[in-house]
């Protein structure tokens, strides 16, 4: 029997019951809980959101990583770029400085080549100012050796360690062997006459004996004019006692400098210049006194065959430089026949513009009128002979043929015209035909003339001596490269002639510059023209309209003017220009079309109404007054927009020695 106080004895405690007791968990925990309809939609609508807002959260956070990243990489990107902007910019800024570099050098080194360097000079100390001076320098000097033998002693009386002079003028061993000689010719000259005389009279003849001593007395008077006269200056020498010291000095005297290889010594006048006779006629027709610097060796150069690259102010005489050579070369050669006719003309000579082609015509007329040779021009523009009237007269047989090398090379293009039998050549103004766009036309014109003849490179002297090879005269204000390219290609050995200082303006034409107002420009222009220089006067400007509307005002004032611009006809400019020659009008209103060729004598007075937008430009502007060598005014009107040519019109001024005015002085 069971006790009262006895606990009842459970159910033994399973393993699952013992680990739900463990895990904290009840038996009714383990019990399947029934959750009705609504509970169920309540439970899975709170799932739904909660897996909702985490889902947003996390793509919150995702979106925010993904713009920090875009952000920093945005940052990285432009600060690379920014990098290699500065690393681009200063690449440039040194490729910049390296090209300029080599520019400036290229530009010293052409100038050095075809204008001449300035040789420094060694300064000189005050007290050996006034010493005397040897040809030679001190380093030359053979006296001045290590011998202690003999001493001498200068004009100071300083001892000199050397060779005692003992005769002569100290060639070998103190003796002149060409003193000697002169002397050893003289005495044989005397023994002769006196062996010929002493055959032929008697002992008492008096006669004789008096012309012996006559004669011998000749003979010394001739002697002593010769040694005198190797002192004298190179105008009073004889063409065959002219040494190199004379030429040399020539060349300085005329502000002459040659570059090139065995190039022949300048001619004097005109019959020391090997020109033929019919050629000097129509010099002395024509009326050339004396040949002008450029002329004085370009001529000796042309009749030596040679290409000539001629650098030289304008109004120097470069025409007759070439064209008389030009003559010399075709009478060399066979006369043309009616077979040969049609292989075109035996020499061409290209012009930029169709005014410099008609002048060249005009002049070249007057020469060969006297050798009997025909000459044409063939120019583009309204006014003239259709292009195939022009080739047909070229076919009919000519000589000579001046053109404009558009014109000219439509017609090779169309086959119009032949270059086949052309051997010389005459590029006047190269630079200002490659500034026009013509560099193409210019190397079709020369590629379609014979290559055969070209002259083949390195040829010395002696090899070329009897043959005919093609012969270039090119003539440039400036040597950019395009011009030095096209020298490069079809000038063969070429001797480079400078005249003067190229790039300044003529010493003899003075210059002005006045800031003047808009408003006030007319009538300070109609103030100069009447109390100015005497007419034939020119006046530039820079468009078309401005010319007809400035003309019309002159006009109004009383003065009798003409215009210029590239807006006429070839005929109407031609006319123009002829009436402004002759005198019919005193005052030509033009555009730059005036400004580089043409030669029209005697301007005193250009005036820049508008000014040059380049100093180039400036430059062949005023260089219509100042010509042969008479002096001229050039008057400026500057505004503030002509701002930009401020700096090289100030230096322009400057380097030529002129007055710059207050204004134009301060700018900077």
């Amino acid at each position: 029997q069971k006790s009262p106080s006895a606990k009842p004895v459970g159910k033994p405690i399973t393993l699952e019951g013992q680990k739900r007791a463990m895990e904290g968990r009840t038996e009714d925990d383990a019990k399947p809980v029934f959750l009705t309809k609504a509970e169920r939609q309540r439970l899975a609508l709170e799932r739904r959101e909660k897996e909702v807002q985490e889902q947003r959260a996390k793509q919150a956070e995702i979106e925010e990583k993904r713009k920090r990243l875009m952000e920093q990489a945005q940052r990285s990107t432009r600060e690379e770029e920014e990098r290699e902007r500065e690393r681009e910019e200063r690449r440039k800024a040194r490729e910049q400085s390296r090209v300029e570099r080599e520019r400036e050098r290229e530009i010293e080194a052409m100038k050095r080549r075809y204008l001449g360097g300035k040789k420094e000079k060694k300064k000189q100390k005050a007290s050996d100012k006034y010493k005397f001076k040897f040809d030679w320098d001190a380093d030359e000097d053979t006296l001045q050796t290590t011998n202690t033998i003999v001493s001498t002693s200068n004009l100071y009386g300083q001892e000199i360690k050397g060779t005692k002079i003992l005769f002569g003028r100290g060639m070998i061993a103190g003796m002149d062997r060409k003193e000697q000689v002169e002397q050893n010719d003289y005495l044989d000259e005397v023994i002769r006459v006196r062996e010929k005389l002493k055959v032929e009279m008697d002992e008492d003849d008096v006669e004789k004996a008096m012309s012996f001593k006559k004669r011998v007395d000749e003979l010394e008077t001739s002697r002593i004019k010769k040694v005198d006269h190797k002192g004298a200056h190179w105008t009073e020498k004889n063409l065959g006692d002219l040494n190199d010291r004379d030429y040399r000095i020539m060349r300085e005297d005329f502000e002459i400098v040659v570059r090139g290889g065995n190039v022949p010594p300048p001619m004097r006048n005109w019959k020391e210049s090997k020109l033929s006779d019919n050629v000097l006629k129509a010099v002395d027709k024509v009326g050339y006194e004396k040949p002008t610097p450029i002329q004085m060796q370009c001529i000796p150069l042309g009749l030596k065959n040679r290409d000539v690259i001629g650098i030289a102010e304008t109004g120097s005489g470069k025409t007759a430089a070439f064209v008389l050579p030009m003559l010399e070369y075709i009478k060399s050669l066979p006369p043309l026949t009616p077979v040969t006719e049609a292989d075109g003309p035996l020499s061409v000579v290209l012009a930029p513009t169709r005014e410099l082609a008609t002048q060249i015509y005009e002049e070249t007329k007057k020469f060969a009128e006297f050798v009997g040779l025909r000459v044409y021009v063939m120019v583009g523009g309204g006014g003239v002979k259709s292009i195939e009237e022009q080739s047909f007269t070229v076919r009919q047989g000519l000589e000579i043929l001046i053109a404009t090398p558009g014109r000219l090379n439509d017609c090779l293009e169309r086959r119009l015209v032949s270059l086949n039998q052309c051997n010389y050549v005459v590029l006047d103004e190269a630079d200002r035909m490659i500034n026009m766009g013509f560099e193409e036309q210019v190397n079709a014109i020369l590629d379609a003339m014979p290559s055969s003849n070209l002259r083949p490179e390195g040829l010395n002297e002696e090899e070329r001596e009897g043959f005919i090879y093609r012969q270039t005269f090119m003539f440039s204000a400036t040597m950019p490269p395009p011009v030095e390219k096209l020298a490069r290609k079809y000038l063969r050995n070429p001797a480079t002639v400078v005249i003067g200082n190229v790039g300044k303006a003529a010493a003899r034409i003075e210059q002005k510059v006045e800031f003047v107002n808009e408003g006030r420009k007319k009538e300070k222009l109609v103030d100069l023209l009447r109390n100015g220089p005497p007419p034939p006067i020119i006046v530039f400007l820079n468009t078309k309209r401005a010319v007809d509307v400035l003309a019309r005002h002159v006009e109004n004032a009383g003065f009798k003017v003409v215009s210029l611009h590239g807006g006429k006809t070839q005929e109407q400019r031609s006319t123009s220009l002829q009436a402004f020659r002759e005198g019919k009008f005193e005052i030509l209103i033009c555009t730059d079309v005036a400004a580089r060729g043409i030669d029209v004598p005697g301007i005193t007075h250009v005036i820049n109404y508008e000014m040059a937008s380049t100093i180039q430009e400036y430059t062949h502007r005023i260089g219509r007054t100042g010509r042969a060598g008479k002096s001229g005014l050039a008057t400026s009107f500057l505004t503030p927009g002509d701002s930009e040519v401020f700096y090289d019109l100030k230096h322009f001024l400057e380097e030529n020695g002129q007055k710059v005015p207050h204004d134009l002085a301060s700018h900077e």
